[in-house]
């Protein structure tokens, strides 16, 4: 197989183009790190794209999106760039798209008395006050987080989630149009070898580490519970691997949650870390940024099934190796 990836000098890239070449496959490469190539260039995209028969997409400006002043740079390089690949790929009908666990907002809740129910914006006053849990929007009662499906109520709370719901929704449709085939993977916080120092697809285990390399303490925000779940880089490799040759099996659109499965606290990350760095406990602030979830963990069982994807790294031995260098 002949595979085009964007975004193949990237973190994730890297990895992705390592796992793929492992599996015999021919890859080009398309980054803006490699000789300033752009996929907003229909010209430089269509030449790169001659020959192959999958696209890999990955290229994108990550982060949280929470300044407003950057939202028109997120639709131009994450919406207008996936419109013009799409536009672009000619008779290739194979997409892996890298989406996001963002795209959901807030997790899955669930109310003893009202079922499963959508938690409301969190309120400014409710944080001050150091109460981080979401309440039932019925009742006011206490919820129970859970492991959000892929067929989950989508709402995405930032430009960087919204850019990446509209890429999937973009390249669902370029699918109708075509006959073509779309698989995106809603990759949740990835992190491991090559992680750059200010990446935010881990979020903060970048953060955290960057703080103790200085030397110093991490500062975890509200009271640490909020729950994630971090996927190591080299098992998402190899669920792109996975998607991409299953892709002529695949129907026109399907989106897959890739996750460790294994829930993990903001709070017990920095402790993982700080325990790696042999460092002092680290510092619960109680501060909040309003535009954060309190919880987002999926199930992704759907990828295991279809797949037979499964990770293969636990959070304290990915973070001793990325402490480490191993």
């Amino acid at each position: 197989m002949r595979v085009l990836l964007t975004g193949g000098a990237g973190f994730i890239g890297q990895h992705v183009h390592e796992q793929l070449v492992a599996e015999g496959h021919e890859v080009v490469v398309f980054d803006l790190r490699d000789g300033g190539r752009d996929v907003r260039d229909a010209e430089a995209v269509a030449a790169a794209v001659e020959g192959v028969g999958t696209v890999v997409h990955l290229a994108a400006k990550v982060g949280l999106g929470v300044d407003l002043n950057d939202i028109d740079d997120y639709v131009s390089h994450n919406s207008l760039g996936t419109a013009v690949l799409l536009k672009s790929m000619g008779r290739v009908r194979n997409l892996v798209y890298a989406s996001s666990m963002v795209v959901y907002g807030e997790g899955r809740y669930d109310c003893d008395e009202h079922g499963q129910v959508a938690p409301g914006p969190r309120r400014v006053e409710d944080l001050q006050a150091g109460r981080f849990e979401p309440p039932c929007p019925y009742c006011g009662a206490f919820l129970r987080p859970g492991f959000v499906t892929e067929d989950a109520r989508l709402d995405p709370r930032n430009a960087y989630a919204a850019s990446k719901l509209n890429g999937e929704h973009l390249a669902a449709a370029w699918a109708r149009e075509t006959g073509g085939r779309v698989t995106a993977l809603r990759f949740h916080n990835v992190y491991g070898p090559g992680m750059p120092r200010n990446t935010p697809y881990a979020g903060v285990a970048a953060i955290f580490r960057s703080a103790l390399e200085r030397g110093e303490t991490p500062r975890v925000f509200e009271d640490g519970r909020q729950r994630r779940d971090f996927v190591h880089v080299r098992d998402v490799a190899t669920a792109v691997t996975l998607a991409a040759q299953a892709l002529p099996q695949q129907p026109a659109f399907t989106a897959y949650n890739v996750g460790s499965g294994t829930v993990t606290t903001i709070g017990e990350v920095a402790t993982e870390l700080c325990t790696a760095y042999d460092a002092p406990a680290p510092i619960v602030t109680g501060d909040y940024r309003l535009g954060d979830v309190r919880h987002i963990t999926a199930s992704s069982d759907c990828i295991k099934a279809d797949l037979s994807w499964k990770p293969t790294y636990d959070l304290a031995t990915g973070l001793t190796e990325l402490v480490h260098g191993r």
